[in-house]
């Protein structure tokens, strides 16, 4: 129980890095499209890229979990790569090289992503207890943090480069605490067969679509929340990063009780009822137009999807069909391929009309979640 235990903090603190790497990459956008002169659908494209090597490394990092083992691959690509991530956006002083570090930073995020769930997918497991909710807790944390340091950087006038450096030193060193943790992860060697790109299918298939509505909700409220109230609200770039900030603390919360109410009430149950939160959160935001119940409303989205991913891994890792880390891929090829085309559409919708116009996509997503709730259910296995 001992090493159970060690690798839970290790893989509960690999989740917060992860989260802080995405959260400070977010509360700095509005920063990086001024300081490049993106235009709406030049973002939306640029995050476009980022989704689409996301994707192509979900599956490449899902095999090499599989044969090499999750844990292994998870340490060192979050104590090596993952800090260079932020390095190669801080100091991208061109738009080429700015896509370049874009691309790098979807691979290896998105992959890491992967091997991380892998390795927690185990865990939970040899625990014979839920545990994925708290670690995606980990993440919501995690990404809250990396958002609040952007909005006090912002505030106090420090650089993106300097932000990014400093953040990117604390990863490696705090990697340097978790990544000697043993942990004897499953091993698989590759099925000639398999494509490389995973796609999910069969039973996954339902679990693999609410995990993109959800992503996508997710991935709009990451990436455009602080254009939305800088638009909508009049906020700063500084002031406008709360809404993410806001919408993170609330997935957190939530998060750290997910466990305990999945356990009380089912997944398919906890995941209908979490579809309506979403639901009543994105007419708030559509609604009003001050600071507080904007809010309130991006708290409650936060709040509405904070599980739907981290039931969707649970029931993907459990699949009697499929290895752990090609299951895991599958779902994350489609689920978050939410990242992938949602953004863009965003930013599309933004140029042709506005950004609240392409916020109506919200509500669509709580509403599609609601109806898709049942196939998180065990039962569907």
């Amino acid at each position: 129980m001992k090493v159970i235990r060690n690798s839970r903090f290790a893989v509960s603190v690999i989740f917060a890095i992860n989260g802080v790497v995405f959260g400070t990459w977010a509360s700095r956008i509005p920063e990086i499209s001024d300081f490049h002169n993106l235009s709406p659908a030049a973002l939306g494209l640029l995050i476009f890229l980022l989704g689409l090597s996301a994707i192509v490394a979900f599956s490449v990092f899902g095999r090499a979990a599989d044969r090499y083992g999750a844990s292994t691959v998870t340490k060192r690509t979050t104590c090596l790569l993952i800090p260079l991530t932020l390095i190669f956006i801080a100091f991208a002083n061109s738009i080429w090289m700015l896509v370049a570090a874009i691309i790098f930073f979807g691979a290896i995020h998105g992959g890491d992503d992967v091997a991380m769930n892998a390795w927690a997918a185990e865990v939970e497991r040899k625990n014979n207890h839920p545990l994925m909710s708290s670690f995606h807790a980990m993440w919501s944390l995690g990404a809250g943090l990396g958002a609040g340091s952007g909005v006090l950087t912002a505030y106090y006038k420090i650089g993106m480069s300097v932000h990014f450096t400093i953040t990117s030193i604390i990863i490696f060193l705090v990697m340097l605490t978790v990544v000697t943790i043993p942990f004897n992860s499953e091993k698989k060697e590759k099925d000639s067969k398999d494509p490389f790109i995973s796609i999910p299918k069969g039973a996954l298939l339902p679990v693999a679509l609410i995990t993109f509505f959800a992503s996508l909700g997710e991935g709009m409220v990451a990436d455009w929340s602080a254009i939305f109230l800088r638009s909508v609200a009049d906020l700063s770039n500084g002031s406008a990063a709360i809404g993410f900030t806001v919408f993170s603390v609330c997935m957190f919360a939530m998060r750290l009780m997910g466990d305990k109410i999945a356990l009380k009430f089912g997944a398919s149950k906890t995941a209908r009822y979490s579809g309506l939160v979403a639901l009543v959160g994105s007419l708030i935001v559509l609604t009003f137009k001050t600071l507080v119940p904007l809010m309130i409303g991006f708290g409650l989205i936060g709040l509405g999807i904070a599980v739907i991913i981290p039931l969707a891994f649970s029931r993907a890792g459990k699949d009697k069909e499929i290895s752990q880390g090609t299951a895991i891929a599958s779902i994350a090829t489609l689920g978050y391929g939410g990242m992938l085309l949602g953004p863009l559409f965003v930013g599309l919708i933004a140029e042709a009309t506005s950004i609240k116009t392409g916020f109506l996509l919200l509500p669509i997503l709580a509403f599609l979640i609601f109806l898709l709730s049942k196939h998180l259910s065990i039962k569907s296995l």
